[in-house]
Formats: structure tokens, sequence, C-alpha cells
């Protein structure tokens, strides 16, 4: 008997995840405010969660993404008023970026917009299940990020 992992098990798996990715992104997207990017309310959320300053480099990293997407992604959120960048007081090499009191009010218009879709997968799936599937796709999350 072998220890191997199951190889089409996880390639099923896998092929779960993306397909409920794309499916999430599709339906988050068309109810988000018309003119919010699906970037910007994840962007915007983060912000609110961690309820500080970030440098682009940071946000880049935790998103995982180049910092030229990254910067025109901010470049797009601060000509909408969402986000404030400004340079570092100490550093004059960095900048900072911060969530504005309009993109707070956006970022909960969002969240407004896609609660009915959380309530639906709540309701259709049980939140037994969500406590059991979260713990894992949070695992395969961090032991994916760690690459």
């Amino acid at each position: 008997m072998t220890n191997a992992p199951d190889i089409s098990l996880a390639i099923s798996l896998f092929s779960e995840i993306l397909t409920i990715d794309q499916l999430v992104r599709n339906r988050i997207s068309k109810a988000l405010p018309k003119g919010m990017e699906l970037s910007h309310f994840t962007l915007l959320n983060h912000l609110v969660h961690i309820g500080d300053e970030r440098t682009p480099a940071q946000l880049a990293k935790t998103f995982h993404l180049t910092r030229g997407a990254l910067s025109n992604t901010l470049s797009r959120m601060e000509r909408q008023g969402y986000v404030h960048v400004r340079p570092d007081w100490d550093d004059a090499r960095r900048k900072l970026v911060a969530i504005s009191p309009a993109g707070r009010v956006a970022r909960d218009q969002a969240v407004s917009a896609i609660i009915p879709l959380v309530q639906e997968a709540l309701a259709d799936m049980g939140a037994d299940k969500m406590r059991v599937a979260v713990p894992i796709l949070r695992d395969l999350r961090i032991r994916l990020a760690d690459d």
C-alpha cells in the first residue's frame, strides 16, 4: 500500500476550485455597483479589514500581482476617489495607500449588493458544510501561497 496522493482526486479538487472561482467572480462582478470592478472591491475590502495604510509593494504581494498590475488598479481607484495614495514621509522612495471615505462607502455598497448571493449560498449549502469547507480551503491556500 502506498501513501502517494491520488492524482485524479487532486485534479478533481483543483478543477472544482477553478470552476467555483469563475462562477463566484461572475456573480459578484454582476452584483457590484456600476463602475466597480472585482479587483477594486477586493482591494477596498482588504484595506477595510487591515484598517491601516499599505505600500503598493505590500498590496501586490498580498494579492499575488505584479507591481505594474497593482499600480494600474490603484491609478483607476484613485481617479474614482476610492483610495488616497501619498508619499511616505519617512522614505520618499515609497508611497502609502489608504482607503478614502468614498472608498469605504463604495465598499459598503458593494457588500450590501453581494449579501443576497452569500445568503443564497448559505441557505443552499448550509452553515455546517461551510464550516467544514472553509478551514480546508484556507489550509490549501496557505500551502499554495508558500510557493
